[in-house]
């Protein structure tokens, strides 16, 4: 919503700053985005004055003006619109002078003659499209004068984020009556002077509403000889201001009162409706309408239409149609202000992507007591503007009369929830400035009758809320709230259960799917992977042959997830599982041992296929970054990764120990295993165990720590080494040096260089910190020197 502060101290007499403003109504609720000067652009324009205007000597079509600018010589000035004329004032860019299309003003010679600025039109201001002559300025402006400070122009305008629940809000009436909430300031509503010329609009025009619920109020004034112009500057100007575009006298006062009271409204060519009637009612399934921006739209019995006696004329509350817009013949009016229910609104206009400020407001809720004013103003100011005579009464159906709603307001109960003590007599107040009425006759529960513009005030809290913003949101303390947990919710995440839920979310959070195969599997799988029949737990009633023992490893499970990927087309695959896997165990009462096991699965593109450019398969890096990524996730320490030689069914295989305890396995299946699955790429998994890692969880002791308060200092090496020379090793050597100052160290480069097959390059880059100081240069040069020459004592590398 942009307010401009011009218009807003015709409502309240605001004397302080925009930053000031800006700042209480967004403690208020409406979130200052940002400050304009919306004519800033054309802020080094002035006012001159025609001294003398001759016909140029060589050109017929210009004219040789000396312009007065308010200095001490006379502005030499070509001009070739037709009517420049001695004796006017006019906006003048000077030499320098930058115009809004981006063209600058140089001293110039046209066919001879020197020119020493541009004497404007309105486009060429951007004021207007109007653009066969030059602006002609009123007389009483004096040369030298800033154009838009001449013009009454020198406006600043306030960008506010508007919450959907406060549509009060998207007028400068609902700002003004925040800034006097906010500054308890008196509000002064427009002067209504409308003056009738006699009839009845009643008896002339007759509103049949098909539905109440669609349209709770539908209103019209009947306007006839009006004469279309160009509205006055002052009206354009502040429109402009808000970014509407002037159009004429009357289709200017509806977007006027829009911005102004926050009531759409919507002017018709009285001459192009038929029959005396007027009818709101929905669109037949199918029906075409073209709407004025000259687009035939397919509508839905879900949308609402404004019909007269033959035709629909308007899509209501979203835009009029081309068969009854106002055009330059037009001298009869019919001035419409009406309610229509949000919902249908909202929808045709996000179905036909028709968005408009008045579907926007309408869709929100309007005033419907403001309705029945903002119609008399309008037609006040048509009147006024294009000397329309107002036929006297209204055409009028109420079919949903306003309720007025009244809620209980507890004050006790409103310092429990906002955690203050606020004394009776301040919420009163508060509720009188934003017009609410309240009756406490009954101190403990009083009745708040709220106004017809608030329709965000629902209940009991909204009350609350608006104590809340009197006060000010950001005086109220913040204090951790009570929290109460039952025994189990406490020693759920210790459970098994509560564990498994855990990794499951973060399975689900890191893009994976989650699988849930059957316990049992089939002899030939295991087979297949190499697995050791010892051990085995075979089914005595098997459903089939394929499914006839207990899994002893979760990755068989996997695999034949994958193949049915693959055979439904499906080529990028994300897979977590956890599982049991079954060992006999003659020890067990049951003769089995179970055990937790979390699987991880990755093959194909590494990007959906989407993702543009170059993708590359899932790799190694994949597979490992998702097991640190879940050790990070469980707080545990770093994991120890090594080189596992004979695996029956992956290669490479890494071993993966924690704490010095073997966790798992991670690597890839042997394309020959793959191939029996259907896979044509690479597939890398990881089977942990998820016993240990739960053992681990329960065990770990979280620790906090300050965070830094002194900036660190990072130096970057880059490491000449050989090719099978491990980055694990580097790492380890700098570290094992175990230096105080040395915070951490990441590896942020590998590079090969070309026609090289026996070294590699290895960039680090190595953070140092001091827990009480700021380093200084000499300080860290010490410390990254010793680890260079740590380093090339320790290893075969150079720098």
């Amino acid at each position: 919503m942009l307010l401009s502060m011009q218009w807003l101290r015709e409502f309240v007499p605001y004397e302080g700053g925009v930053q000031e403003l800006g700042d209480r109504l967004t403690m208020l609720g409406l979130e200052l985005e940002e400050i304009i000067n919306p004519f800033e652009n054309i802020s080094s324009v002035v006012v001159g004055h025609v001294v003398e205007c001759g016909k140029h000597p060589e050109a017929d079509k210009l004219s040789v003006c000396k312009v007065d600018v308010g200095e001490a010589e006379l502005l030499d000035i070509v001009c070739g619109a037709p009517n420049v004329a001695k004796g006017q004032n006019v906006p003048v860019a000077k030499i320098g002078c930058v115009l809004p299309g981006g063209l600058k003003i140089k001293k110039a010679k046209l066919r001879g003659q020197k020119s020493c600025g541009m004497i404007c039109s309105e486009r060429e201001l951007e004021l207007s499209d109007a653009h066969d002559g030059i602006m002609v300025l009123p007389e009483e402006l004096k040369p030298g004068q800033i154009f838009i400070d001449a013009m009454n122009m020198n406006d600043t305008v306030l960008d506010l984020g508007i919450t959907p629940n406060r549509a009060d809000c998207l007028s400068i009436l609902g700002i003004a009556r925040e800034t006097a909430l906010g500054f308890d300031l008196p509000l002064t509503m427009p002067e209504l002077n409308l003056v009738e010329a006699g009839g009845n609009a009643a008896d002339m025009l007759k509103i049949e509403i098909e539905e109440g619920a669609d349209c709770p109020l539908y209103m019209a004034r009947i306007l006839k000889g009006a004469k279309l112009a160009q509205s006055p500057d002052w009206m354009r100007y502040r429109l402009i201001s808000v970014g509407v575009r002037p159009i004429n006298n009357v289709v200017d006062v509806t977007n006027y009162i829009l911005f102004e009271l926050g009531q759409p409204l919507h002017s018709f060519d009285g001459d192009l409706l038929k029959g005396d009637k007027i009818r709101v009612g929905r669109a037949p399934e199918g029906m075409k309408f073209t709407t004025l921006d000259d687009q035939e739209r397919s509508l839905l019995n879900s949308d609402l239409l404004v019909w007269d006696a033959e035709k629909p004329v308007a899509l209501a509350g979203v835009m009029g149609g081309q068969n009854s817009e106002i055009n330059d013949k037009s001298t009869n009016v019919v001035l419409e202000s009406a309610v229509f229910k949000p919902a249908l609104i909202r929808k045709t206009a996000r179905r036909l992507s028709l968005p408009s400020e008045a579907s926007y407001r309408f869709e929100r809720g309007v005033d419907q007591l403001m309705s029945a004013y903002a119609l008399d103003r309008a037609a006040q100011l048509i009147n006024e503007l294009s000397g329309a005579e107002v036929v006297s009464g209204v055409a009028q159906n109420e079919s949903l009369p306003w309720q007025t709603r009244t809620h209980t307001y507890r004050h006790k109960r409103c310092n429990a929830h906002l955690g203050l003590n606020l004394e009776p007599e301040f919420s009163k107040k508060a509720f009188t400035l934003m017009g609410l009425e309240v009756d406490d006759s009954d101190s403990d529960s009083w009745k708040v009758t709220t106004p017809s513009y608030r329709l965000d005030l629902e209940r009991e809290n909204d009350l609350y809320e608006e104590v809340a913003r009197y006060y000010g949101m950001d005086r109220i303390p913040a204090v951790l709230p009570n929290i109460s947990k039952t025994f189990d919710s406490a020693v759920l995440g210790d459970t098994p259960y509560g564990f498994s839920r855990r990794i499951k979310n973060w399975g689900r959070g890191v893009g994976l799917h989650e699988a849930i195969n059957y316990s049992f599997v089939g002899s030939e799988d295991l087979d297949l992977l190499g697995l050791p029949e010892e051990g085995r737990v075979y089914i005595a009633n098997p459903l089939s042959e394929d499914q006839n023992v207990m899994r002893t490893a979760i990755t068989p499970g996997l695999l034949n997830t994958v193949r049915h990927n693959l055979a439904q087309g499906n080529n990028h695959i994300r897979l977590f599982e956890v599982a049991k896997k079954f060992v006999k165990d003659e020890s067990s009462v049951t003769e089995t041992r179970e055990q937790n096991r979390l699987g991880l699965l990755v093959t194909g593109p590494r990007s959906q296929r989407e993702w543009p450019g170059d993708n590359e398969d899932a790799d190694y890096l994949d597979i490992k970054g998702l097991v640190e990524h879940l050790l990070t996730d469980l707080k545990l320490n770093d994991a120890e990764y090594e080189i596992l030689e004979g695996c029956s069914y992956l290669e490479p295989c890494v071993q993966v120990k924690l704490d010095g305890e073997e966790l798992g396995i991670i690597g890839m299946v042997k394309p020959e295993i793959a191939d029996k699955y259907h896979a044509k790429k690479e597939i890398w998994v990881a089977d942990l165990n998820a016993d240990m890692l739960r053992d681990k969880v329960i065990a770990n002791k979280i620790q906090f720590e300050n965070l830094p308060v002194f900036p660190p200092s990072r130096r970057d090496v880059t490491i000449i080494c050989p090719m099978d020379l491990h980055a694990a090793t580097i790492e380890k050597t700098i570290l094992d040096q175990k230096l105080p100052l040395l915070e951490s160290l990441e590896l942020v480069a590998v590079f090969v260089p070309e026609n090289q097959d026996k070294e590699r390059n290895l960039s680090y880059r190595l953070t140092y910190r001091h827990p009480k100081k700021t380093l200084k240069d000499k300080e860290v040069d010490k410390e990254h020197t010793k680890v260079l020459t740590a380093l090339e004592k320790a290893l075969p590398i150079h720098f």
